[in-house]
């Protein structure tokens, strides 16, 4: 199958996107509901607060989640997957379901 530097080039920005465990973790976790912050870090086991930052910027950044403040606390944050990043729950469970197979 041939593939163009176009789409090679998508495929490259999605696996450095999402293709970590932790970031893969966090998109799991999302599948869900909305979480905040302090949700997130005590579901994933073992995960740095740096981490979890650095990978919940990265999503954002990539348009898979939506990071919404809370009007009654301003500290306050909950992450939800947004249409986009649902359309990545079936490639994940695709990958997941051949894993195990094998």
């Amino acid at each position: 199958m041939k593939t163009n530097k176009k789409e090679e080039k998508h495929c490259d920005h999605l696996l450095k996107t999402i293709g970590d465990y932790w970031t893969l973790s966090i998109i799991m976790e999302l599948k869900k509901g909305e979480k905040r912050f302090c949700e997130l870090e005590r579901a994933i086991n073992k995960i740095n607060p740096v981490t979890l930052t650095e990978r919940l910027k990265r999503l954002e950044k990539a348009k898979f989640i939506d990071r919404e403040k809370e009007l009654s606390d301003k500290l306050s944050v909950t992450y939800s997957l947004n249409k986009k990043g649902l359309g990545l729950i079936p490639i994940i469970d695709e990958i997941n379901s051949f894993a195990s197979k094998s």
